[in-house]
C-alpha cells in the first residue's frame, strides 16, 4: 500500500493499492462523469487491460479509507522517464478533493523511485479541469504532444 497520510476534503486517508482479487472488479467499474468521457476511458476497465497486456503500465487502486473510489497506472518510458496515465476518479467520489489527494499521493510516491527526475502526463487540450489540477501541482507543458494530447512535466528534486 502506497500511504503518504494525504486525506481529501471530507477527511478520508487516500491511498494506493495493488490491483488484486480482492478490489479488481471496484476498480474496473471506476466511472468519470459523462461529460470527462471525451477525455477519459468510460470505465477504468480499459486501463486495467492496458496494464495485464501491455508491459508498459502498472495499475493501481485508489482507496479513500477502504472504499475504491479510483484508478491511476503509472509505467517507466524507454528514456528512463517516469509517466502517469488513466486517471480516474469515480464520477460518484468528485468534488471531495480525491483528484488533488490522488495526483500529490502518487507523484510523493513516483519521485521516491530511483533515477526518477521527471513525471510526466498528457491530457487533452479542451480539458481545462484536469490542466488546472495538474498545474496547481507543479506539472508544467514541455511543448511536446503525445497522441493530440499535451505532454506536462512535474520537475522532481534529488534529495541528498
Amino acid at each position: 500500500m502506497i500511504d503518504h497520510g494525504i486525506r481529501d476534503r471530507t477527511g478520508r486517508l487516500v491511498t494506493l493499492r495493488e490491483v488484486d482479487d480482492g478490489n479488481w472488479r471496484a476498480v474496473a467499474d471506476v466511472a468519470p462523469r459523462d461529460d470527462q468521457r471525451r477525455f477519459v476511458a468510460a470505465l477504468a476497465a480499459r486501463y486495467l487491460l492496458l496494464s495485464t497486456r501491455e508491459d508498459v503500465w502498472t495499475s493501481l487502486a485508489v482507496h479513500a479509507d477502504d472504499t475504491v473510489v479510483g484508478h491511476v497506472m503509472w509505467g517507466v518510458d524507454e528514456d528512463g522517464s517516469y509517466w502517469l496515465g488513466g486517471m480516474v476518479v469515480d464520477a460518484a467520489e468528485q468534488g471531495r478533493g480525491l483528484g488533488s489527494a490522488l495526483l500529490r499521493t502518487v507523484t510523493t510516491w513516483l519521485a521516491g523511485q530511483p533515477g526518477c527526475r521527471a513525471i510526466r502526463l498528457s491530457y487533452h487540450p479542451e480539458n481545462a479541469p484536469a490542466r488546472r489540477l495538474y498545474e496547481s501541482a507543479g506539472f508544467r507543458p514541455t511543448g511536446d504532444t503525445e497522441d493530440d494530447e499535451i505532454v506536462a512535466e512535474l520537475t522532481v528534486t534529488a534529495t541528498p
